[in-house]
């Protein structure tokens, strides 16, 4: 089968907003073993909009458009589907309970414009939005079909995984299985090169690599009759990366992140954790608490941006910082260690660096980051250069020191015996 994205919203082609939602629905849609050979973005214009649908339902089985489901007069995209459907807009009684639920759970009155939302193409499929406002709808149309999605990513992501997959699952011959093996602490490149024989010789199942900020992920995809099937094609291809790239491997859940494995790590070995933040101003230890669970281990979070803030919160020695430097591996092992010794925790992370535009020099420049990590006693620094604008770098930072972390507690415990601290 093959799909078509269409993106709509001249806020995209103003490149006022990065188009997030293209890259995710093409990487859903080949996991599904669904070929994507086209996208498109589209402004707010009636005429362009219906010519954009034309042109993708005449070279594709599914068209996919995300955006333009507001209930502004701009927000297009349902009425020119449903002319070019040939079908009429009525009122979907339970989209418009829905939204009212929504208004009045967040102590709001909905406006007259808002029930614009809740009117859906005769014979679509309803999609509800759990995240949102505005619905969507899959509109089935001589062997084809019109998938609408709202443009918020969150949205539009969360009612992909909870309505458009099983929908599709159910439609497309034969079953898809899939198996994402994340990799954390070595580069795509070198992952390439690592599987250049698997992907040559690939026919079912297929495997890619998808780079993500601080991570390389490989999305092992079979094809069978049936499910079972389909994992027993990709379970020997699963374990062969493992074998290829052991401890790099942080999870084969689809569900799981970074920041969840190395939480797991901390509550399966009941682990406190600290973080003392410099150049990534408070970023990590935001990344921790997003994780469900957290508050059983994380137990102080600093951001020492100043020389003052690391000697009085993390007990850095003042001839440290004259000697070395803010932004040196003596300073990021004594913001560790002494954060973790001053708070009695398990497990401490300190992150200092140059993250820019401004502060670089020959010997020191942006990009420089030097990240340490206490465990139980033991210190280890590692030193980082990353490329990129200032929110890069801070975000590249907070995968490695997630990914130190994660090495570390490891390290820790294969000079012991497994099991929890104290055994």
């Amino acid at each position: 089968m093959i799909a078509e994205i269409i993106s709509v919203g001249t806020e995209i082609l103003l490149g006022n907003i990065v188009n997030t939602n293209a890259a995710y629905l093409a990487e859903e849609c080949a996991a599904l073993g669904i070929s994507c050979f086209n996208q498109s973005v589209v402004g707010d214009n009636e005429e362009r909009l219906s010519e954009a649908l034309r042109l993708a339902l005449s070279r594709a089985d599914i068209v996919i458009m995300g955006g333009g489901l507001g209930p502004t007069p701009d927000d297009l995209t349902k009425e020119v589907a449903a002319q070019v459907a040939g079908a009429a807009l009525l009122m979907h009684e339970e989209s418009k309970k829905a939204i009212a639920e929504y208004f009045k759970g967040i102590g709001k009155e909905p406006t007259d414009n808002n029930w614009k939302q809740a009117l859906m193409p005769e014979g679509a499929v309803v999609l509800p939005n759990n995240n949102g406002t505005a619905p969507g709808c899959i509109i089935p149309l001589d062997g084809k079909c019109i998938i609408l999605l709202p443009g918020p990513p969150e949205e539009l992501t969360l009612m992909f995984e909870e309505s458009v997959i099983p929908y599709l699952r159910e439609h497309i011959p034969g079953t898809i299985y899939s198996r994402t093996v994340k990799l954390c602490g070595i580069g795509e490149s070198r992952v390439a090169t690592e599987i250049a024989d698997l992907i040559e010789a690939q026919t079912n199942p297929t495997i890619a690599t998808y780079a993500k900020t601080g991570e390389v992920h490989i999305r092992v995809s079979a094809k069978a009759d049936s499910e079972q099937e389909a994992k027993k094609l990709a379970k020997p291809m699963v374990k062969e990366l493992k074998e290829r790239f052991g401890n790099y491997i942080y999870t084969t859940e689809e569900d799981v992140t970074l920041e969840k494995a190395v939480v797991d790590l901390l509550l399966a070995n009941e682990l406190s954790v600290g973080t003392v933040e410099s150049c990534t101003g408070g970023l990590l230890a935001a990344t921790l608490i997003n994780v469900p669970g957290v508050s059983e281990v994380f137990k102080f979070g600093a951001v020492t941006y100043s020389n003052k803030s690391k000697k009085k919160l993390a007990g850095v020695k003042k001839s440290t910082l004259l000697k070395y430097g803010a932004v040196s591996p003596k300073t990021a092992e004594e913001m560790a260690k002494g954060l973790g010794l001053m708070n009695k925790a398990d497990v401490a992370v300190s992150t200092t660096g140059i993250a820019g535009p401004d502060g670089g020099s020959t010997e020191k420049p942006v990009g420089l980051v030097y990240i340490g990590c206490y465990v139980c006693g033991k210190t280890k620094v590692k030193e980082y250069h990353f490329k990129g604008n200032r929110q890069k770098i801070r975000e590249n930072t907070v995968k490695a020191a997630l990914n130190l972390m994660r090495e570390c507690i490891l390290e820790y415990y294969s000079e012991k015996t497994f099991g929890k601290k104290g055994e």
